[in-house]
C-alpha cells in the first residue's frame, strides 16, 4: 500500500491541463477561466455625473445664481461648454460636460423657470465619477472561475465571449450484479445503486461534464462492453469491482484493455481498494463500492484531477485542510490515514468538530449528515477534546 499523498501525485501525472474555448458570456458562468482577461476600454469612458443634478463650472457657494442653457441624460452628451454662470441638467451616468468642476444635486438647488440657485448648506461633493475610476484599459481580471460578479466585470470590459478551458469529461461507470437504478424493483439480493448520483453532481460542481453510463455486470463481457462506450472521456470513474474477490473484475478487464496501472490500494480508510492508471487516452481511477468510501475518494483525488485538467494553479489543486479543535475525545488510529465523517459546531476561532460514532464505509446516513472529514494521520495517537486538528470541510 501506499500513502495518500503519493497516491495524489500519482493520479495527478495521470492527468494534463485541458485546452481552453470561447463561450458566450451569457454560459460562461461557473467556467475556468485559466487566463486573465484584459479591458480594452476604461470604465466609466468619460467623467460622468453620480448623481442628478445640475453641472456647473468653478466653486459655488450658497447663493449663486446659474442659468440652465441644456440638458444631459445617459447616452445623451450634451455638446458645448459651459461658462461662467451657466448650468447644466444633468442625470447620474451621463458625460460631464466641458467646464463643469461640480454636480450640485437637485436637492440642494432651487429653481425658478431657467435659473438655479445654490442652497444653504449645500453638499460639498463633486458627484463626478472620474473616467477610468472603476478601470483602465489593460487593467486585468485574474484567471478564477467565473462568477455572477465576474461576468459583469468581463462584459463591462467589452468581453462578449471569455476563453475558459474545456469541460474535463468523465465516463461513470458502476459496476456490480447487486445493483439496479433508483426507481427500479431490486431482487432480494440487490441494492439500489447510490454512488454515482453523488460523484455526479461532485464532479459537475466542480466544472466537468459528466456522462452517466449503463451499469456494468459482473462478466468480463459486460464490463468490457462498457468500458467500450467511455471512450474519449478524459477520465474513465468506476465504482465498485477494484478489491480481490472472484467478481472484482475491473482491474483484471481494464488491463486486457491495455490499462497501465500506476497503483493499487492505499493506506486509508475508508477507500483502501483504489485502482488508479491509464486506459488508453484517459486517465482512469477504479474507486471502491461502498459509498462512503467512493465520495471520501472523490474528495481527495477525482476533484484534484478536474482542477489539474482545468489548469489551476498549483496551491488550488490539492485538499487544504483546515484546523478545528475536537469536542469530544478519540481513540488512536491505526496504520492507516482515517478520514473519519464528522459535524463541525461554529465557535470563536475556529470550529469545533465532533466525528460520529459509528464510521462504517457504508453508512449514508451518516455521510449524509456530516459536513467535513476529520483527519487522523497514520498512527495518531488517542485525542482528547480540546486537541486541535486537521479537517476537510465536504
Amino acid at each position: 500500500m501506499i500513502g495518500v499523498e503519493e497516491a495524489l501525485d500519482h493520479c495527478l501525472a495521470l492527468v494534463e491541463r485541458l485546452p481552453t474555448e470561447p463561450v458566450q458570456l451569457a454560459e460562461a458562468a461557473g467556467r475556468y477561466m485559466p487566463e486573465p482577461a484584459f479591458a480594452s476600454r476604461p470604465q466609466p469612458p468619460f467623467d460622468a455625473s453620480a448623481m442628478d443634478g445640475y453641472a456647473v463650472p468653478g466653486h459655488p457657494q450658497a447663493g449663486d445664481r446659474f442659468l440652465v442653457v441644456g440638458e444631459a441624460g445617459a447616452g445623451h452628451q450634451w455638446q458645448g461648454r459651459l461658462e461662467p454662470g451657466q448650468a447644466l441638467r444633468i442625470f447620474t451616468g451621463a458625460p460631464l460636460p466641458k467646464g463643469a468642476c461640480r454636480v450640485v444635486i437637485q436637492e440642494d438647488v432651487d429653481r425658478s423657470g431657467d435659473e438655479i440657485t445654490i442652497r444653504a448648506g449645500a453638499d460639498a461633493s463633486t458627484h463626478i465619477r472620474p473616467a477610468g475610476q472603476d478601470f483602465a484599459v489593460g487593467d486585468a481580471l485574474s484567471p478564477r472561475r467565473l462568477r455572477p460578479n465576474d461576468l459583469a466585470l468581463l462584459a463591462a470590459m467589452n468581453h462578449p465571449e471569455a476563453r475558459v478551458t474545456r469541460r474535463p469529461v468523465i465516463a461513470l461507470i458502476a459496476t456490480g450484479d447487486e445493483l439496479v437504478m433508483p426507481g427500479e424493483t431490486p431482487g432480494p439480493d440487490q441494492i439500489i445503486a447510490s454512488n454515482s448520483f453523488a460523484l455526479k453532481a461532485l464532479c459537475e460542481a466542480e466544472g466537468a461534464e459528466v456522462r452517466l453510463l449503463p451499469i456494468a455486470r459482473d462478466t468480463q463481457a459486460a464490463l468490457t462492453f462498457v468500458l467500450g462506450l467511455a471512450e474519449g472521456a478524459d477520465l474513465v470513474l468506476t465504482t465498485g469491482g477494484a478489491s480481490v474477490g472472484d467478481h472484482d473484475l475491473v482491474a483484471l478487464v481494464a488491463q486486457n484493455l491495455g490499462m497501465e496501472r500506476k497503483f493499487w490500494r492505499i493506506a486509508m480508510r475508508p477507500g483502501k481498494p483504489l485502482m488508479a492508471g491509464r486506459l488508453g487516452a484517459s486517465a482512469m481511477l477504479g474507486l471502491p463500492g461502498n459509498p462512503v468510501s467512493s465520495v471520501v475518494c472523490a474528495h481527495l483525488f477525482v476533484l484534484p484531477m478536474i482542477r489539474a485538467m482545468l489548469g489551476m494553479p498549483s496551491d488550488m489543486i490539492r485538499p487544504r485542510p483546515q484546523r478545528a479543535v475536537l469536542a469530544t475525545g478519540v481513540e488512536p488510529n491505526g496504520p492507516r490515514t482515517h478520514y473519519m465523517r464528522a459535524r463541525l459546531t461554529p465557535a470563536e476561532g475556529v470550529p469545533r468538530i465532533t466525528p460520529f460514532g459509528r464510521q462504517d464505509s457504508s453508512l449514508l446516513t451518516v455521510l449524509a449528515e456530516a459536513d467535513a472529514l476529520l483527519i487522523r494521520p497514520i498512527g495518531d495517537p488517542a485525542r482528547s477534546a480540546g486537541d486541535s486538528v486537521d479537517y476537510l470541510p465536504i
